[in-house]
């Protein structure tokens, strides 16, 4: 019994630390999404920004991620756009706009 209520107590703070974790990561992914969008629809005018958006963001390492996201309060810098067209240039990230493409096409068949 006492050896379950210690397992018990070790793993509640690692549990609370993960959600912790992943609220976080969910913010900057937020942030960073609206910044990528913007970087999007200023250098790919005429395109919908979203769906490239989605996928350079689902491309990025956290460290890019982060990167990307201090734009939101710094304001976009040469090195955003630079992480941003790097994460794009990516061949899964260039797969998954033009997956995302073809089912946008799809939809109005």
């Amino acid at each position: 019994m006492i050896r379950s209520v210690l397992i018990s107590a070790a793993v509640l703070p690692l549990a609370a630390c993960n959600v912790a974790q992943e609220a976080a990561d969910q913010i900057a992914r937020d942030q960073a999404r609206g910044v990528v969008n913007q970087v999007v629809a200023e250098r790919f005018p005429g395109i919908d920004a979203t769906p490239v958006t989605d996928c350079v963001i689902d491309n990025a390492s956290a460290q890019e991620i982060l990167t990307v996201a201090q734009a939101s309060v710094l304001g976009v810098t040469d090195r955003t756009t630079d992480t941003v067209i790097a994460v794009l240039q990516r061949p899964g990230t260039v797969q998954c706009v033009a997956e995302r493409a073809l089912v946008s096409l799809e939809a109005f068949a």
